[in-house]
This record gives C-alpha cells, structure tokens and sequence, in this order.
C-alpha cells in the first residue's frame, strides 16, 4: 500500500437520505414500465412478472427505508482512505475480555446488510446462546464500489486487491491477531487472505468454499466434458453436475464481468435494478419469490428490498458489477490456502463441497461440517446457524 501517515487516518462516517430522495424513488417504481408476462410457468427466463409486481407494489406502498437505515445508524461507522480509495466499514467491538476479531467480507448482489443479523450474536455471545469465550470484536467492510465505500476510478480493484486491502485495514485498527470470513465474493477476498497470509492473520472461514480441481473446473467453465481417466465419488459427481449447472446460468457474472457499462438501465430504473439482483442463483430466487408470495423463510421482503434500496441510494449497481470485470480467477477453484480454514457447507449453496475436495484445497483444514438449513446468503438468510458455524470453526485458533 502506498498510504501516507496522514491519509491512514480511521474517520467516524455518517450518511443521510433525504425524503426528497425517497419521494423520487417512489415516483420512478409507480411509473415503471412492466414488460409482458413470461412465456413458460416456471423461473427458466428470470425473475418472473408477479414477483416483480408485487415486489413494487410493496416497495411504493407499504416498505418503509427508515426501519433499517435506523439498524445501520445504530451501529459504529467508519471510513479510511486505502490504496488511494475511501473504504467504508463497520467496526462493533465486544464487551468480552479476549474476544477475537474477524473481518467479515459480503458479496454481490449483497452489501453490509447482508451481515446485519449476525454482529450482535457474535459480539455479545453471552445473550444469544454463548460464551463470553465465543466473542469476537467484528469489523464489515463495504467492498470498493459497494455501498458506502468509494467507486474505483480505475481499473485494478480485483479480489486480490481488497484482500490486501483487508489486511492493512486490520492492521490500522490494531489488531495483531484475526480471522475473517466471507461467502460469495466475500469467500474468494477471504481465500487471497489466506494466501497471502497477511501478518496477524490466525485462519479463515467460508461458506462458499473454493475447493473445485483445476482440470475439473476449467472443463466445466468451457462446458467441455470431464477429463478422462477421473475416478470420481458419489459425492463429487454431484458436486461436478451442480457446477455444470452454474456455469451454465450465470448469466449476470458474464454479463457484468465483460459490459458492465452497458447495464446503464440499473441506474435508471429500480424496479430494473431489483429485478437484476434478485435473479442470483436458482435456490435464492425461489426463497425470494416465496417471500413476495407471503412466505418467510430465510429472507423476507423487508430484507430483500433493505438490500435493493442501499444499491439504488447510493446509486452502485454499475460500480458494484465492474468487480465481475476486474475478476482475473475462478470462482470455486483451488486457490491455495495453508493457513487454518474452517468451511460450513449450506444445503442450498450452488455446489456443495465434498470434505474429500475440501480436504485435498485447504490441507490446513480444523473444520467441516454439513449444516442442516440454508442457502448462498447464510448470514442474512441463517443468521443463528451461521454464528453457531464461526464459533465453532474458528474455536482453535483462539
């Protein structure tokens, strides 16, 4: 990093929305323009219209930004400027003697809201079925581009980046010993951690484990066959099939990841936005259509639609996507990691990492385990099981 001592400085960080704001935001999802209902009975080409519908219909009549804006103002805000770039984030320390910080890194279509449910548990165990020993002193940043953080004017805010970026922001804060986690892109920040094993930094926790062969995952990415010759269990055919799946239906990740400039529309349109953000992954866009059809599991509407309006507020739905362009990795490869890694493995993640793959990726490995619920969104879809998986994970490395 190429900080100067008076650009290191850590200054409080506060936002406003004003209603005029919140007036406009209104005005624009009333005057939306829907197209015509899909053409097939299922979610095969995206977000479907009643979803959509409804979605806006609630989010002009009945939601109310203020409920989590008062949750997000309630909390300690930051911001530091790294790498010549302002980098926002939560810092909540615990009121436990030794508890263990950990950096906590979101990912896209998500920001700090995702983590919202998990910092009072993993702050103040001792009220939410722990420890005083389980306590962590938790640090979210905003990922550059995201929310409250600063937009890169240029090019060169990979993954790698930020994860040294992380390791310097921890640094500032004082900490001489860490742990982070993350899911989705979060995960991939939190593996380049662990491979470049920042001074300070004791292991990991993911819940999107980047544990893919190599051969394996480039013939998946280019939908070619499996290489001859592989001797494959139950466990990793299934995995294999999932991910020819993803690869196949990830539409966004190639979209964003060569034109991200060429989704101008998201900065116009919110109901485009939201309808964009939603379509992420089969199992979340399911969870999220049963939550605008009454049903509550995991996410609810306030959730998705608390999300959606910090993206249109703070207007990053294009500085957001150009992460996807700045990507020079695989996603679920074998990254590297020989520092401590625990994984929790959610039933309704993309894939699901075999331990044997887990354990050939991460030879570091002090935790795996199957949890029983959950999705790709596990702090803000499984808050409870999720702290219960940090915990646990990363108990050894106290």
């Amino acid at each position: 990093m190429s900080d100067t001592s008076a650009s290191k400085a850590i200054r409080p960080f506060t936002f406003e929305f004003p209603d005029a704001e919140l007036q406009d935001l209104r005005a624009r999802i009333q005057a939306t323009r829907f197209p015509e209902k899909e053409t097939v009975t299922d979610q095969s080409q995206g977000t479907q219209l009643a979803t959509i519908q409804e979605l806006a219909r609630y989010w002009a009549s009945e939601y109310d930004w203020r409920k989590v804006e008062a949750k997000l103002k309630a909390l300690p805000h930051f911001v530091t400027e790294i790498d010549g770039l302002d980098i926002h984030f939560i810092h909540v320390r615990s009121k436990h003697e030794n508890a263990l910080p950990v950096i906590v890194t979101h990912g896209w279509p998500g920001s700090v809201v995702e983590q919202l449910k998990i910092i009072e548990p993993l702050t103040n165990p001792t009220a939410h079925g722990g420890k005083a020993s389980d306590a962590f002193h938790v640090v979210i940043p905003s990922m550059p581009g995201y929310g409250f953080s600063g937009k890169p004017t240029s090019t060169g805010w990979g993954p790698e980046r930020i994860a040294r970026a992380w390791a310097e922001l921890m640094k500032r804060l004082g900490y001489t010993k860490y742990v982070a986690q993350g899911g989705d892109w979060g995960a991939i920040v939190t593996d380049f951690m662990g491979v470049q094993e920042p001074e300070g930094l004791a292991g990991i926790h993911t819940n999107m484990a980047g544990v893919i062969p190599p051969a394996i995952d480039a013939a998946l990415i280019a939908g070619n066959p499996l290489p001859a010759g592989l001797s494959l269990s139950d466990e990793e055919k299934a995995t294999c099939e999932q991910l020819d799946f993803v690869y196949r239906h990830v539409y966004f990740a190639y979209m964003m990841g060569s034109r991200p400039q060429t989704l101008t529309g998201l900065a116009d349109s919110p109901v485009g936005l939201a309808a964009f953000l939603l379509d992420h992954d089969k199992a979340s866009l399911e969870m999220i259509t049963r939550a605008f059809d009454g049903v509550t599991e995991g996410l609810s509407r306030d959730d998705v639609l608390d999300n959606v309006t910090l993206f249109w507020l703070t207007n990053t739905a294009i500085s957001a996507a150009r992460l996807y362009a700045e990507n020079r990795t695989s996603f679920f490869r074998v990254k590297g990691v020989r520092l401590p890694v625990a994984v929790s493995v959610f039933p309704d993640e993309m894939y699901q990492a075999p331990k044997s793959w887990t354990e050939q990726a991460y030879p570091n490995l002090v935790h795996y385990n199957k949890v029983e619920k959950g999705g790709h969104f596990a702090a803000w879809e499984q808050p409870e099981l999720l702290v219960n998986e940090i915990r646990a994970g990363l108990r050894s490395l106290r």
